[in-house]
């Protein structure tokens, strides 16, 4: 990937969207700080998303690459990271329907809006030989995994990306009330799945 350079340009003092736009004027040296800015976290939130440590570095790839391939597409009327993370659910939509594996539990009840008491670890652990299947990562992850993908999206950008509400309604097209009914429901699957995951493994 080629294009021009500014060396005396400050790329980290930049915002998100004055980034792309030096990038859209040809500046690669914008692109490279958005990929360093937003590849961990996009990593981060595709792994809880598929549950699949490669899968997830292949669909971040992708995602970067549709960036770069389509950086004229993005207008300057929403957060650029908005964009980027609607780009990359798209992606990961596609290649579970491809992968055609879908787990999904129900449940009525609903918790309090933006009190979650389940834990969520801020690194991310693949479950593999090397990691104790104990561990409090793990578990989550696998509850995570079973969550319906309307339920599973909106926990993930919400409760571990951190997005606002109406960044979340905005990447997933959906009503504001809709994504905090959706979150408080999923936040209730989630207490109860990993419940049940404890007490199966205290057996």
């Amino acid at each position: 990937m080629s294009g021009k350079s500014n060396s005396d340009t400050d790329y980290k003092k930049l915002t998100d969207e004055e980034l792309i736009k030096k990038f859209q004027n040809g500046d690669i040296d914008a692109y490279n700080e958005i990929v360093f800015r937003f590849k961990d976290k996009i990593v981060n939130f595709l792994y809880r998303y598929t549950g699949s440590r490669e899968e997830s570095e292949d669909i971040a790839q992708d995602t970067f690459l549709k960036i770069y391939t389509s950086k004229h597409l993005y207008r300057e009327i929403g957060k650029f990271s908005t964009w980027l993370y609607t780009i990359a659910i798209n992606f990961a939509r596609t290649s579970i329907r491809k992968k055609k594996k879908y787990n999904s539990f129900s449940i009525s009840r609903f918790g309090e809006e933006d009190e979650k008491d389940y834990d969520l670890p801020s690194n991310v652990i693949a479950p593999d030989d090397d990691v104790n299947a104990s561990t409090e990562s793990y578990y989550i992850q696998r509850a995570i995994d079973a969550l319906s993908d309307k339920l599973k999206q909106v926990i993930i950008l919400r409760d571990i990306q951190e997005l606002d509400y109406d960044e979340i309604a905005t990447i997933t097209d959906l009503p504001l009330g809709t994504v905090k009914s959706r979150i408080n429901r999923g936040r209730e699957c989630l207490k109860e799945m990993l419940e049940h995951i404890y007490k199966s493994n205290k057996k």
